[in-house]
C-alpha cells in the first residue's frame, strides 16, 4: 500500500488490520517481513537479559553503588512500561511501520550512547532512552505481524515463530551476555545492537508495508503521570538501601509517587481515551489479572538482578558461567509456557495462574533464603532448583493472564476492549515475560 493511498479512519476501527491487508506483501515477500519482525522482537527480548550477566562489570567499571546498580535494569523497564499504551496510540496515528522504524532507530542510537557510557549517570539514561525505543517500536510488531500474514496457517507459522522468539531470547541474551561480557568487554552488550537494528531497519524499510492510520486522543497527561508515579516509587525504595527508610529524600520521593498516582487518577476520570481504564480495577476479575503482570516480571527481574551479582561476587562464576547457571531458569520457562495451552481448555485459568503464581512465589522465597545463607561453599545446585520452580511458575502464569487479558472486559463494561488496547497489552507482555 502506498503512501498516498493511505487514508485515516476513526478511533473506533480496529487496530489490526483486516485480512485483506496481507495482500499489501507481495507473497514471496511475507515469510522475509516475519523473519524482519520476528528478529525485532528477539532484539527487544534479548536486550532485556543480556545486561544481567555484565552487571557486576558494570558496577565495578563505572563506580555504581550496589544499589544503584539496580537502576541499569529498572531505567528501561520503567521508560518501556509507562509509554508501551500511549506509544501504541502513536503508532497507530503515524502508521505502525513507521513507529517500528522510529523506535529502532531511537534504541539503536541509545546503545552505542550506553556502550561508550563513561559514567553511570550516562548509561542510565542511554538505557532509560532504549526503554523508550523499545515502547515506540514494540506495539508495531504485533499490528504488523497479524496484518501481513492471512488468517489461517500462515498467521499460525508467523505467531509460532514469534513466541519461540519471545521463549528463547532469554536464553540468548544471557549466554551471549557472558560470552561478550569476558571476551569483548561490559560494553558490548549494548553495542551488539548496533549491527542488529541496521539489519532491522534497512528490512523494515524494503519489506514491510504502511497500514491505514486512525484519528486519536492521547493522554499525555496519564502517560507523565504513571511514569512520575513509577520513578518517584522505585527511587524511594532504591535509596531506602542507602540512606535509610527515615531520610528526607526517601520520604519526599514516597510523596511525590502518592501525589502522582492521584494526578493519575484524575486525569483518566477525565479522559475519554485513558492509558489505563480505571475500570480495570472495578472487580478483582480485571484487576487480579493486572497484578500478576506485575508480580511476574518483578519477581524475575528480581531473581535475575541478585543470582548475578551471588554468581559472579560470592560464587565466584565467570560471566559465560553465571550466564549458564542462568539457563534452566528459561527452561523451566519455555516448557511450562508450551504446555499450558494445551492444559487451558481441560484446567482453565483460575487454576493454572493461581498455581503457577504459587510455584513463582515459592521460587522467589526459596532463592531469598539461599541468598541470605550464601558464601564461596555454596553448591550450584541450591541456586538451580529454585531458578527451575521460578521460571516453571512464571512459563505457566502467561498463558492464562494473556488468554484473560484478549478476551475478558472488565466486569462494568458491556464490550471488549478495543483491538489497540489489547494487542498493546499482548506485546507489553510479551516483551516483558522473559526480562
Amino acid at each position: 500500500m502506498s503512501q498516498d493511498s493511505r487514508t485515516e479512519v476513526p478511533d473506533a476501527q480496529p487496530a489490526v488490520a483486516p485480512p485483506e491487508a496481507a495482500v499489501a506483501v507481495r507473497r514471496g515477500s511475507v515469510a522475509l517481513a516475519v523473519v524482519i519482525l520476528v528478529l525485532t522482537q528477539l532484539m527487544f527480548v534479548v536486550d532485556t537479559s543480556i545486561v544481567n550477566v555484565a552487571l557486576p562489570d558494570i558496577g565495578r567499571e563505572l563506580g555504581f553503588s550496589s544499589a544503584g546498580l539496580s537502576w541499569v535494569v529498572t531505567a528501561y523497564a520503567l521508560t518501556f512500561g509507562g509509554l508501551i499504551l500511549l506509544s501504541g496510540k502513536i503508532g497507530s496515528m503515524i502508521g505502525p511501520r513507521r513507529a517500528l522504524v522510529l523506535g529502532v532507530i531511537v534504541f539503536v542510537v541509545a546503545s552505542v550512547a550506553g556502550g561508550f557510557a563513561g559514567s553511570a549517570g550516562v548509561l542510565v539514561a542511554a538505557r532509560a532512552l532504549q526503554g523508550v525505543g523499545a515502547a515506540m517500536a514494540a506495539p508495531s510488531v504485533m499490528v504488523l505481524l497479524m496484518g501481513i500474514t492471512a488468517p489461517g496457517p500462515q498467521r499460525s507459522r508467523a505467531m509460532a515463530m514469534f513466541v519461540l522468539a519471545v521463549g528463547a531470547g532469554a536464553a540468548v541474551g544471557l549466554l551471549a551476555g557472558g560470552v561478550l561480557t569476558q571476551t569483548l568487554g561490559w560494553q558490548w552488550v549494548m553495542l551488539v545492537n548496533a549491527p542488529i537494528g541496521v539489519l532491522v531497519l534497512l528490512g523494515a524499510v524494503r519489506n514491510l508495508p504502511e497500514m491505514e492510520r486512525r484519528r486519536t486522543s492521547l493522554d499525555l497527561g496519564g502517560a507523565a503521570a504513571s511514569i512520575l508515579a513509577m520513578v518517584a516509587l522505585v527511587f524511594a525504595f532504591i535509596s531506602a538501601a542507602d540512606r535509610g527508610w527515615n531520610s528526607a529524600l526517601v520520604m519526599g520521593a514516597f510523596a511525590v509517587a502518592a501525589l502522582a498516582l492521584v494526578a493519575l487518577v484524575v486525569c483518566e476520570r477525565r479522559h475519554p481515551h485513558p492509558v489505563m481504564p480505571l475500570a480495570f480495577f472495578s472487580s478483582m476479575r480485571s484487576a487480579g489479572p493486572l497484578l500478576s503482570m506485575l508480580v511476574v516480571p518483578a519477581g524475575q527481574v528480581g531473581f535475575l538482578f541478585f543470582t548475578t551479582l551471588l554468581t559472579q561476587q560470592v560464587l565466584g562464576f565467570t560471566p559465560i558461567q553465571t550466564g549458564l547457571a542462568l539457563v534452566p531458569f528459561t527452561v523451566g520457562l519455555i516448557a511450562t509456557n508450551q504446555l499450558t495451552p494445551r492444559l487451558l481448555p481441560r484446567l482453565g485459568e483460575r487454576i493454572i495462574g493461581s498455581t503457577g503464581l504459587a510455584g513463582l512465589v515459592l521460587g522467589i522465597a526459596w532463592m531469598a533464603l539461599v541468598a541470605a545463607d550464601a558464601d564461596a561453599n555454596t553448591s550450584i545446585v541450591t541456586v538451580l532448583l529454585p531458578s527451575i520452580l521460578l521460571g516453571a511458575g512464571a512459563g505457566a502464569t502467561f498463558a492464562p493472564v494473556t488468554a484473560v487479558f484478549m478476551h475478558r472486559p472488565p466486569s462494568n463494561t458491556s464490550a471488549p476492549p478495543p483491538a489497540s488496547t489489547r494487542v498493546c497489552n499482548s506485546s507489553a507482555a510479551a516483551w516483558a515475560w522473559p526480562s
